[in-house]
């Protein structure tokens, strides 16, 4: 058919020609016509899903989500679905249909369109395959293929469609609903508040309000500080803690810990801890602690043992060791005589697929939750340990306390450690990273802040989105402040922080815009001599906004949003926020060079740089939105997330 229309199309084009010299080859014409025609074709290698990880999961006992990613060619997607057994059993005669329903809830990428829906399978399996139509073709995609309509129509053929057999309540990723609500302050323990100065020795530090740190200086801050300036983040708004290591180490930081059973006589002691814990929970502050299993420090009894006794060790298999006879050599590790953090030799790698390390390290998970009541653990270098070490600490620990939240450390698409049963969730590095990129990069346009803001939140199942651990900066990172020196950038970005969904979690210091640059100097003292300027109170006025505006406006904490791109400025980003109820509120950063005029009005939440109409450079715009009754595509989705049939939000067309 295609080499008619081209002999046809041809012959049209070479008489319209004057001379022959203006003729092309038929050999030229059909490949120009080919490719005219292969323009209009859909693009297969866009299309893209398979029945497992973010693509295809159990929400809960009753629903199912169904994800799908296509080329921007795709204009609309249907999915046919039904249980496999409604037309006799698999592979019996009878022709199996399916219900049709469409997809609306879409995301955009930066090269494809990412689609989903919820689905209620009544019988707990789904049979399923996608219907996609461009603007001039409909194709059928199954797990085999694509198939034309007259393919699928065809008797006798085999339809190989996606199969969900069982939604298995025990295979369903359940995450701590209670994280959602937390507001987290992240606090280096050393560095925050020492609460017994009249105990200092004469290898404390005297407390440092400003300048840069070492690591090699000790501060004296302790877990009697903290409990101290529990009121004072009680009255910030914060709702949980998270506590870099405070079991026994040599340095300051603790990661190179040398008893995983004894807090850190530095910071205090059992007793301590639990008082700590105790009076925040009293306060409504959940704790949760570091963990650092990926490796050790020196003076952990087990690598005593090893420099003492080589290979004859008893616990010869705990680390992860190549060379015996060099295995007391202190340097830099790249000459692997083993496996250390970092090539550094004082941080000897654990081996955690050992049976041994497993339940020792379970012993000491289960300890600090019976000991301290502790509520969540971080897992440092989280990428690292075992997948079968997670495993069996996730299902020790789940038993003796269901709803603990554990937290893996993890700088990159974390997909594998995140089916249900091993971490909950991860930090969000590539949000933090995303955001930095684009307020530093002004060549940056707002379709990539969105696309931006829709991978993170496509990586993984929503489960695990609706628990991510967001931050802007870390003691393992440049602070917020430090990297543009501008108040008004300084909360745009905060604003984003506590506006998405997951669980936002503030470093100590940042609601006074504290200062400093790559580790160790994001690790300074805490100036609370200072703590009651002026200056430093209107800072800590306009973070415990933010704070309660996350914490009162549920609309904030929903996993609902969509870009509307209402405005033509390539740097004014635009997202809204909408829960199952129909609340929806407008966050708007101007992060140009001019001014903006705003659109439409709205109760007005959080702003900056904003005189109730025009939006100045680098201005903050949260307000509440009064669009009367919701019409069309709103009223649709509304209807759908008030039934709980789609738990993702759309995108109006660009």
């Amino acid at each position: 058919m295609i080499d008619e229309e081209i002999k046809k199309a041809y012959s049209k084009v070479t008489k319209q020609c004057e001379t022959k010299s203006d003729r092309v080859s038929y050999k030229d014409a059909k490949n120009s016509f080919r490719a005219i025609r292969e323009e209009n074709e859909m693009e297969f290698s866009g299309v893209y899903h398979k029945t497992s990880e973010q693509m295809s999961y159990a929400l809960d006992e009753d629903r199912l989500i169904v994800n799908i990613k296509t080329g921007y060619d795709v204009k609309q997607v249907f999915i046919h679905y039904g249980d496999p057994y409604e037309a006799g059993i698999l592979g019996g005669k009878e022709k199996w249909i399916g219900k049709r329903e469409e997809m609306i809830y879409k995301k955009r990428l930066p090269y494809q369109i990412w689609w989903t829906t919820t689905l209620l399978p009544e019988y707990k399996r789904c049979k399923y395959y996608f219907e996609l139509r461009t603007e001039k073709e409909v194709w059928y995609y199954f797990e085999d293929g694509f198939l034309t309509e007259e393919q699928l129509r065809m008797d006798g053929r085999m339809q190989q469609c996606f199969i969900v057999p069982w939604m298995n309540p025990a295979d369903i990723n359940r995450t701590p609903a209670w994280v959602n609500e937390t507001i987290w302050y992240q606090i280096f323990p050393d560095r925050f508040c020492n609460g017994t100065p009249e105990k200092n020795g004469d290898d404390i530090t005297p407390w440092r309000n400003h300048g840069t740190v070492t690591n090699e200086e000790k501060f004296g801050g302790n877990l009697e500080g903290i409990r101290q300036r529990l009121s004072y983040l009680q009255e910030l708004g914060i709702t949980g803690i998270y506590l870099n290591p405070i079991m026994k180490a040599e340095s300051n930081h603790k990661y190179d810990t040398t008893d995983y059973t004894k807090i850190d006589p530095f910071f205090g002691d059992a007793d301590t801890m639990k008082v700590l814990c105790k009076e925040a929970h009293e306060k409504g502050i959940r704790i949760m602690v570091d963990a650092v299993f990926n490796h050790s420090g020196r003076k952990f009894e087990p690598w005593i043992d090893i420099l003492e006794h080589g290979k004859e060790s008893r616990y010869a298999d705990w680390f992860m060791i190549e060379d015996w006879e060099q295995v007391q050599k202190r340097g830099d590790t790249r000459d692997r005589r083993f496996y250390s953090f970092a090539f550094t030799d004082g941080m000897p790698k654990l081996n955690t697929n050992n049976e041994e390390v497993i339940q020792y390290f379970c012993k000491i998970c289960e300890d600090w939750v019976r000991e301290f009541d502790i509520d969540g653990i971080r897992f440092d270098v989280g990428n690292e340990v075992a997948h079968r070490f997670l495993k069996r600490i996730r299902e020790h620990l789940k038993t003796i306390k269901p709803d603990i939240y554990l937290l893996g450390e993890i700088w990159h698409d974390a997909s594998q450690w995140l089916q249900g049963d091993e971490y909950d969730s991860v930090m969000n590095y590539p949000l933090l990273s995303g955001i930095h990129d684009f307020f530093l990069d002004k060549t940056m346009k707002k379709e990539e802040f969105e696309y931006m803001v829709n991978r993170c939140y496509t990586m993984y199942m929503q489960q695990n989105n609706d628990v991510l651990f967001n931050l802007l900066d870390s003691h393992d990172t440049e602070r917020l402040m430090n990297r543009f020196h501008d108040l008004d950038k300084f909360y745009q970005q905060l604003a984003i922080l506590f506006t998405l969904p997951g669980s936002p979690c503030i470093y100590y210091g940042t609601e006074i815009a504290m200062e400093g640059a790559h580790d160790p100097d994001c690790r300074r003292c805490m100036p609370w001599s200072e703590i009651e300027s002026e200056e430093n109170q209107k800072k800590i006025a306009t973070m415990r906004k933010l704070i309660m505006l996350r914490r009162n406006e549920k609309v904030c904490r929903s996993l609902h949003f969509h870009f509307p791109n209402g405005y033509e400025n390539d740097r004014c980003v635009e997202y809204i926020k909408l829960d199952e109820e129909g609340n929806k509120i407008e966050v708007l950063l101007n992060a140009s060079d001019e001014e903006i005029k705003v659109k439409g009005d709205g109760e007005v939440l959080f702003a900056r740089e904003f005189d109730g109409e025009i939006l100045g450079v680098n201005g903050t715009l949260i307000r509440r939105m009064f669009s009367g009754k919701a019409t069309g595509k709103h009223a649709f989705l509304i209807s759908c997330l008030a039934k709980n049939i789609s738990k993702e939000p759309f995108f109006e067309g660009k």
